[in-house]
């Protein structure tokens, strides 16, 4: 049956693209697709060769096996070629039985005949790599590259701890090749991240955070400097092997794994002999439940026939060998595309921007909203209204936009930018120094925090609300009974007793409770309005400081700051706080309800002799801690800094003093040891 034109477009089309993705995810390392999209693509070209034969040409990238040789490195050709192996992405059982049905037809076994032996591993989601040892020393690895021939990458491979530059054994072959995946540790990818993330804050150039542990994997074994690639935290982990010359004879390729074990090779001990498809599945769904606590990515599992001797019967097809095949699990990254960028606000006031995605099906579930973190990071990934982008869900993990795919951007999409009023009650939105986080500052009246509020607000070391527990709240806020803190005082018994499981004597208990907790002292009551920072002991210091709760709300940030322990962000958040006409609005309602305490008269201000200077601390001083040190600073008024200028009034050094030292020496600052420092602050 002679093709169509259409279906020579399409079949043209699809190489074109797939040569395309080939190129960006091996020889770049900057993959726009994620790999179940990647693997449909190839399987839809794969099925319309299969239908029209006569279209099949050798530079189809069904017949080669991935990317091309990077400029840089020096060729090498595999001795025993680097093959793909098939992969089955049915997510059920059916891909291990499928695939001991094959092999059994294959080896014509009749039905009955003894089960046949697999050895079933990780499929780990790193790079390949092929390891050449010559009388037990490490000799030169080589990546992958086109299966044929790949790339010299030996000065970075050695970097790679877990990979020994020699082989220990009596018996180790004197020529072996052991094939094995380069990956990343997920804490170690988290932890570079950060120093990352760390770097960009700091204003460092040409500096990124990186997409996933294989890509920054990949990335630090193809890096033309090893002195980069021993910086990135780097495993290994041995699960074949290519050309061996002598050494000992192996019947099954569980015994060759264990002899590579045994010769100082890291073999996953997630690695086992299965018998038959029974045993198959079971391993694949016990890895699939423990995916996502495993230390590292892995995509699916990989089954082998364990027989030497049948594997060699089974032979190759084309690209794959037919004693081996790959099966996936859900595919946790995915394509799609976002309809809009909205805000969450949390129990705690911290609002999140969410992206709302077309649906589409990835990690087992089908996902319409995934999260941007902060305004940091949505900035840093660019994520815009219309986009295309590569969503991530592992496991119970909330779903995150990983990537914005840049060539498929709608031409006029505008930049995200975090609106400063809370979405959910209007109230103004800050961010503090030094916090990646948005908050909304109408805590008692914004209804996205009102049960955490009413419950902060009743805890027994606030206002001691006897019977106002977790379930009631969530029973009164939700019926619209209660929806800001002075409700709680206007509750009558007949909307009690309405409630589900609360009978009249139960009520009644409520109403005593909230009756009694009218009377309170004013640490008490400040420390139950939840403000931001003001745990007990603040409250304590804010009553004792300033005597009333009308000159603690009118207090300007500059005045709160005279408080002992309360430093610039403390005093910050207080005044925020009760700068909202929101928040003071509650207040007053609270005392019309009949909440009272005691007041008493502010303390007398003792004298600061450090008020209005400048203190750097260096080095390491003989008795005081730099805390220790910065803290009683600044009880006497000084500001601590971190850096030296010409407006610093002091620098205090201590043993290996550096660069603020000499900084100061050169500025004409005073610099003072740990005696003159405590003779500064007697005055």
């Amino acid at each position: 049956m002679t093709a169509s034109p259409k279906v020579q477009e399409r079949i043209d089309a699809l190489r074109e693209l797939l040569h395309h993705h080939a190129h960006q995810y091996y020889v770049l390392d900057a993959p726009e697709l994620p790999d179940a999209e990647y693997d449909k693509l190839f399987r839809e070209l794969q099925e319309l060769e299969a239908r029209h034969p006569e279209l099949l040409v050798p530079d189809s990238p069904t017949q080669r096996v991935g990317g091309a040789v990077l400029e840089g490195f020096a060729k090498v050709r595999h001795k025993v070629p680097m093959l793909s192996i098939r992969t089955e992405t049915d997510i059920e059982a059916t891909g291990a039985r499928n695939f001991d049905g094959r092999v059994r037809r294959e080896l014509g076994l009749v039905e009955g005949a003894e089960p046949i032996e697999y050895v079933a591993e990780l499929k780990f989601d790193g790079l390949a790599i092929s390891l050449r040892y010559e009388r037990g020393t490490l000799v030169q690895a080589a990546t992958r590259g086109d299966g044929e021939v790949g790339e010299d990458v030996t000065q970075n491979i050695r970097t790679v701890g877990q990979i020994p530059l020699r082989l220990h054994g009596k018996d180790v072959p004197p020529v072996l090749e052991v094939r094995g995946e380069v990956y990343m540790r997920r804490d170690d990818f988290e932890r570079m991240n950060e120093q990352q993330r760390q770097k960009i804050a700091q204003g460092a150039k040409n500096e990124k955070t990186f997409v996933n542990p294989r890509n920054a994997a990949a990335g630090a074994v193809r890096q033309l400097d090893p002195a980069i690639a021993r910086q990135r935290p780097l495993s290994f982990f041995a699960y074949g092997w290519g050309e061996i010359d002598g050494g000992p004879a192996f019947g099954t390729h569980f015994e060759l794994l264990q002899a590579l074990r045994r010769w100082g090779m890291p073999v996953s001990a997630d690695t086992r002999v299965c018998k038959g498809a029974d045993e198959l599945v079971a391993f694949h769904q016990e890895i699939g439940a423990r995916r996502d606590q495993l230390p590292y990515d892995i995509d699916g599992v990989v089954y082998k026939v364990n027989s030497l001797a049948l594997q060699k019967r089974l032979g190759f097809v084309t690209r794959e060998p037919r004693w081996a095949v790959a099966h996936k699990f859900p595919a946790q990254e995915q394509l799609t595309t976002v309809v809009d960028i909205g805000i969450q606000v949390g129990r705690t006031g911290k609002l999140t921007p969410v992206a709302k995605l077309e649906p589409v099906f990835v990690g087992g579930v089908t996902v319409t909203n995934a999260t941007l973190h902060n305004e940091d990071e949505a900035r840093r990934k660019d994520v815009r209204i219309g986009d295309t982008v590569i969503v991530r869900r592992a496991g119970d993990v909330i779903p995150e936009v990983v990537a914005v795919v840049p060539d498929k951007r709608v031409k006029g999409a505008e930049p995200f930018t975090m609106p400063h009023r809370c979405p959910v009650c209007g109230s103004e939105a800050v961010r503090e120094e030094g916090e990646a986080d948005y908050r909304c500052t109408g805590g008692l009246f914004c209804g996205a925090q009102r049960k955490q509020a009413i419950l902060h607000f009743a805890q027994r070391r606030a206002m001691d609300v006897e019977g106002l527990g977790e379930k009631l709240v969530d029973q009164l806020v939700e019926a619209g009974v209660v929806k800001t803190l002075p409700d709680l005082y206007r509750l009558g018994l007949a909307n009690l007793v309405a409630l589900d499981r609360m009978g009249e004597k139960s009520a009644q208990n409520l109403l005593a409770g909230l009756e009694q907790s009218k009377t309170t002292t004013l640490p008490r009551f400040l420390y139950g309005l939840g403000i931001r920072h003001v745990g007990e002991a603040t409250a304590r210091d804010l009553a004792r400081h300033f005597g009333g709760l009308d000159a603690i709300m009118d207090a300007s940030a500059e005045r709160l700051l005279e408080v002992p322990d309360v430093g610039p962000i403390v005093a910050e958040s207080i005044h925020t706080f009760f700068a909202q006409p929101h928040n003071r609005e509650v207040v007053e309602q609270l005392r019309a309800c009949g909440l009272h305490w005691e007041e008493g008269e502010p303390a007398a201000q003792a004298p600061k002799p450090l008020a209005g200077k400048t203190v750097v601390l260096t080095g390491t001083l003989p008795t005081l801690g730099r805390d220790e040190a910065k803290d009683l600073l600044e009880a006497a008024g000084a500001k601590v800094a971190g850096s030296v200028s010409k407006k610093t009034s002091y620098v205090v050094a201590g043993a290996e003093a550096g660069s603020k030292l000499d900084k100061a020496q050169e500025l004409g600052v005073p610099v003072l040891d740990e005696d003159g420092l405590r003779k500064l602050l007697a005055g």
